[in-house]
């Protein structure tokens, strides 16, 4: 009965609910409350009896039946009971096996009734005993401290006014008390159990829930990764197309010679700019990110990204002084170069015509300083949509490469980006 009984959820009344455990009721957790009381906030409707519920209730009923005859047996061969009470105890004894069919519904209710009838009756003795035990199971121990405590007081009572024609009156009240205890102890370690079980349940339905918001942020933080990412290449690759395209514009008599190198520039670009949104828009589909593209630009390839500015016609100056540039981490040489290439962007937007002077320094140990300086723009520069959003990128993205970064304008006119990478 208690391996059965074990795996059934309690459908207790509504107003039970509050006393499922002896703690507060907000340390409940929602789903283990549901799965110990079904019928909670479902007020008024039946529990539903699977087919396992079935068969417990029947060998519940047929354990009852089976005390009740015992007691029947003992009932004939005892002098001391007249006829007429032993049929009066044998009626009170199938009403009370009758009665087990309601253990699951009134559990508490059923054993405080069946307690005063299991002291007039022997033959109710097995209903009282499966009423004590559901109670224990379904029940906490303030209940059953109180219901089992008045049976087991009333064990002397009983053996002295029915004395036992086998056993003598210590030995039958020994007996009877300790099966009591029994009872109970058994009762209150299947709900332990049972408690233990939808406990463990549970948590392993957070950990699932938990597993998953995991993957989902990271999948989230890697799309931000990839957003910026696109912003940076599409950025600089869109400027040089529009540099270029503004020259064809506004020199329409230039030599055929440079015309030809700026055709050549904006191809190259829009070719470059096409495959950089073609494995961004991939990633993005795939949900994760691709390893099999191209490689990343590091610290070395910054001197590929001041030819090609130097290709469209800014004037850059720059200033490498790293002690040894093949030993800076890669994740650390990246987003300097993305930092650079941000920079040379802006200026390219807000102050063409300059010259833009990047400096690199940094040993291991002291960390990497990036720092790209423009001097004021000649003449009045047109506001371009959207300014800003590039240098926020790039406070994050220094931020999560453990570093810091810092612009505003100079004395001069000018602006200065400045950035400190770490590099260990």
């Amino acid at each position: 009965m208690s391996g059965d009984d074990a795996g059934q959820a309690s459908p207790v009344p509504t107003a039970q609910t509050p006393a499922l455990f002896t703690g507060p009721r907000w340390f409940i957790p929602s789903a283990l409350l549901h799965e110990l009381d079904p019928d909670a906030g479902r007020p008024g409707r039946r529990p539903r009896r699977t087919a396992r519920d079935w068969v417990v209730d029947f060998a519940c009923f047929f354990v009852a039946v089976l005390l009740g005859a015992v007691a029947i047996e003992a009932l004939s061969r005892n002098p001391q009971v007249p006829d007429g009470l032993a049929v009066v105890d044998q009626v009170m004894g199938a009403l009370a096996c009758a009665a087990v069919w309601l253990r699951r519904r009134w559990p508490l209710g059923l054993a405080v009734a069946l307690t005063p009838v299991s002291f007039v009756s022997d033959t109710a003795g097995g209903a009282g005993v499966i009423a004590l035990f559901t109670l224990a199971v379904h029940r906490p121990f303030r209940y059953v401290a109180w219901v089992g405590g008045v049976n087991a007081a009333l064990v002397p009572l009983f053996y002295w006014l029915r004395p036992d024609v086998d056993m003598p009156y210590l030995v039958s009240v020994v007996f009877a008390v300790l099966l009591t205890v029994a009872i109970v102890g058994w009762g209150m370690f299947v709900r332990a159990k049972r408690q233990l079980m939808l406990s463990l349940r549970d948590r392993a339905r957070r950990a699932e829930t938990e597993a998953r918001l995991r993957a989902e942020q990271a999948q989230r933080l890697a799309r931000e990764a990839i957003a910026r990412e696109m912003h940076d290449v599409l950025a600089h690759r869109l400027t040089l197309l529009s540099v270029h395209a503004g020259a064809l514009e506004f020199r329409p008599d230039a030599p055929p010679a440079e015309t030809a190198r700026a055709a050549g520039v904006i191809r190259e670009s829009a070719h470059e700019a096409l495959q950089d949104l073609r494995e961004i828009i991939g990633v993005l589909r795939a949900g994760e990110p691709d390893d099999a593209g191209r490689p990343q630009p590091t610290l070395a390839a910054l001197d590929t990204l001041v030819t090609e500015s130097r290709a469209a016609g800014m004037k850059v100056l720059l200033q490498h002084h790293v002690t040894d540039p093949a030993a800076v981490p890669s994740s650390v040489g990246r987003t300097a170069y993305r930092i650079a290439q941000e920079c040379l962007t802006n200026a390219r937007k807000h102050a063409p015509g300059t010259e833009v002077t990047v400096s690199v320094t940094g040993a291991p140990g002291d960390g990497l300083t990036v720092c790209v300086r423009n001097p004021p723009p000649e003449g009045e520069v047109p506001p371009v949509p959207g300014s800003g959003q590039g240098l926020i990128g790039l406070m994050e993205r220094a931020t999560l490469a453990g570093g810091r970064l810092e612009h505003g304008p100079t004395p001069d006119g000018g602006f200065e980006v400045r950035a400190w990478l770490p590099w260990s």
